[in-house]
Order: C-alpha cells, then structure tokens, then sequence
C-alpha cells in the first residue's frame, strides 16, 4: 500500500506520535490491517476519515499503542521487586518517587501500590503512571478487570484491594487513590525527574534502536542517584554502561555515578 511516508507526516501534525520512532515492517503491518478492517483502500482515504471521525481517530490511538496488560505480569519479576529493589530503595528513603511509563489500562501501576502496602502506609504511597492513550487511561481510571487480568495476583491482594461486581473485579477506592494517571507522550514529552523506581516494560520492543537509545538516556536523566529503571522481560538492555546505567538483577537497572 502506497502513501506511508506522507501518513507519517499527516499522523505527526496532527496527533504528535512520531510513527518513524516504531519499527517500520510492524507497525505498517498493523496499520494496513485498520485501515482494510474498516473498510478504506488507501492512507490517504484513512487519513481523510480520521480528521472527521474522532471515535476512528481513538481506536487509531488505541490500535497503535497496543494496550496489553495484566497485573503481576511475569511474577518472578515481581518478586524480585519486592524481595530486593524495593527494601533496598527504602533504605535510603521513605516517600519513594515512582513513574509507571506507558500503564496502559492501569494493571501494573495497581500491581506497585498493591506491592508497596507490605512496606509502607497507604498515605505513603504515591504513584504517577502515564500513557499516551486516553481511552487506556480512562479504563485504568475506572479500575474494573476481568478475572484472566488478575490471575497472577496474590490472593490476599484480591480478597483485600478488589470488590467483586458479577464477573468482574473493581480495584479499590483505597488504591485507586495513590496513583495519578496522566497522558504523556515517551517520544516528545519532558520526563519526570528524581525518580527513585521507574517501570517502562513491554513498549520499547515496538521501536527503533535509535529511539531506544534516546530513551534509555531519558530515563538515565529521570532517575536520581540511586534510581531503579524496570524493564519488559523481552527489553533487556544490550550494553547498559553505554547509558550510564548498570544491571542490579535481570531486567532492572540501577543509575551509574
């Protein structure tokens, strides 16, 4: 299909998401499977359709930024987070300061507050979580999850942090609470800075070496001196010293001095 390199433009101008930034076989690949799935025959057609259609324009936001979560994804991880990175970070400190970048739908920000009442009060606890798709930070807001979502949980965090609604579980008020979701673009936006634990997992496998590399340098620039970045258990990152950064456990990085 004719016409991508004038979409990425268009798409750039209009929305700010950089399309170059993600790999080009795949994301083209997803991107002319929306566009025959709803019944157009060119980018320009589509293009066309998504400056007059803002529920097309949404999934498009949503299709791109390929929202799946889950709570406790890859438990190991989560173990370590909790046995290791997370008493050593409150060695130091009490009022951690934490990014869950790219939430998604709001399961691994949950999953952190959750994790944090074994170490601190809920008044304690203080979470920012962002994402550029406001449709996933609307859910995530919502906080309802189906039963699959939740299966990696501790059971004692379901029984205590969700009320059962029919099929479905509602986080609770109480955890809902300590986090601040909030729309940021990873490609454009400033990030947050003096951050003590920063989650980033599963996004950065959707984009170029060379975005990859600018971010890994935004997020040495995000952490303070003795800041954790946790990464996708498909991101590990190939020689971290080159962005000052240097590996504590697999999948996580602490800040170099």
């Amino acid at each position: 299909m004719e016409g991508y390199d004038v979409f990425k433009e268009k798409i750039y101008r209009k929305i700010g998401i950089n399309l170059s930034s993600y790999k080009e076989r795949q994301m083209k690949r997803r991107i002319e499977s929306l566009i025959t799935r709803n019944s157009y025959h060119s980018y320009d057609e589509y293009f066309a359709a998504l400056n007059t259609n803002e529920k097309l324009l949404e999934e498009f936001i949503n299709y791109l930024t390929i929202n799946v979560s889950e709570f406790y994804r890859n438990p190991q991880q989560w173990e370590t987070l909790e046995k290791e990175v997370i008493p050593n970070l409150l060695t130091n400190k009490r009022n951690l300061k934490i990014w869950s970048a790219a939430c998604s739908t709001g399961e691994e920000p949950y999953s952190l507050a959750m994790l944090l009442t074994k170490f601190l009060s809920l008044e304690e606890i203080s979470i920012l979580a962002t994402d550029i798709d406001k449709e996933a930070l609307s859910k995530a807001n919502t906080g309802i999850y189906g039963k699959k979502s939740i299966e990696n949980l501790p059971k004692d965090f379901i029984h205590k942090y969700f009320n059962k609604i029919a099929e479905s579980y509602r986080i609770s008020d109480d955890i809902k609470s300590r986090i601040t979701f909030r729309k940021h673009n990873l490609l454009e936006d400033a990030y947050p800075t003096d951050c003590d634990l920063i989650i980033c997992r599963n996004v950065m496998i959707y984009f170029t070496e060379e975005t990859k590399n600018e971010m890994y340098h935004k997020f040495y620039n995000s952490l303070n001196n003795n800041g954790v970045l946790f990464v996708g258990s498909t991101e590990q990152i190939i020689l971290p010293h080159r962005y000052k950064l240097t590996p504590i456990k697999t999948f996580f990085y602490k800040k170099m001095l």
